[in-house]
């Protein structure tokens, strides 16, 4: 059972129609579709379009020019600010990066499951879970912390690479690392980056391409390797992933 008393989480009446809202919601899907309005909106869904079909778009909060074929209800977004703050602040990862990867992931739906099996308002899988120690993984406390937590650990992996990280957290570092340290060529996973990109308050940031292994030789004679994203200016290197 959800703890009433998590931080950032409003209490009473209104939780309670919230929740009711959310319970009633439907289930995060893994393929995004996205395309331009008539006035230039970037627009979001789950759902193919379809000529034959006009999709009703609606407003997403704290992120202009974007639109999605969901209704977000506002509370539901703010219900969890706090906790985006707190941990976006103790794991330093950017508090907008983190919204932004929570709307495409669960559309700020805390019972939300995939057909992937990925859970609740960051969309873990079960093995990140439990990795962070995560009890009940539908606590938007627990969820949003290991969620961070683990971006935290995809930027660390890469450089601070938010464009790798964010494809790792949506189909798998190793994914990233198979296809030579880039964003694999999965539609979904393109996607899904390109969407956090126009979400988030500035753009994501992209350092080099290339990751290069340098070897330098150490005062006593001994080589020493290291790695960077910045192509050498000075000794042997050799290019290992674009």
């Amino acid at each position: 059972m959800l703890s009433p008393f998590i931080p950032g989480r409003p209490r009473g009446l209104p939780y309670l129609l919230i929740t009711m809202c959310l319970a009633s919601a439907a289930p995060a899907r893994a393929q995004i579709y996205s395309w331009r309005d008539a006035k230039g909106n970037l627009v979001l869904s789950n759902r193919r379009p379809d000529a034959t079909i006009k999709l009703a778009s609606y407003v997403v909060p704290k992120a202009q020019g974007l639109r999605a074929t969901r209704p977000v209800v506002a509370e539901r977004a703010w219900a969890y600010d706090d906790l985006i703050v707190e941990h976006s602040r103790t794991y330093n990862v950017r508090a907008d990066l983190v919204r932004a990867v929570m709307q495409v992931e669960s559309a700020f739906n805390p019972f939300a499951r995939s057909p992937k099996g990925a859970m609740g308002l960051m969309q873990l899988m079960p093995a990140t879970a439990k990795q962070y120690g995560v009890k009940n993984v539908f606590n938007p406390a627990e969820n949003v912390r290991a969620g961070v937590a683990y971006l935290r650990e995809l930027l660390d992996r890469y450089r601070n690479n938010e464009e790798l990280a964010l494809a790792a957290y949506n189909a798998g570092p190793g994914a990233v690392d198979k296809h030579g340290q880039s964003v694999p060529p999965y539609r979904e996973t393109q996607s899904y980056v390109a969407q956090i990109n126009k979400m988030a308050a500035r753009p994501i940031e992209m350092r080099g391409t290339s990751i290069y292994r340098v070897t330098e030789t150490s005062p006593d004679g001994r080589p020493i390797v290291r790695y960077t994203d910045k192509k050498p200016t000075t000794g042997s290197f050799d290019v290992i992933g674009r």
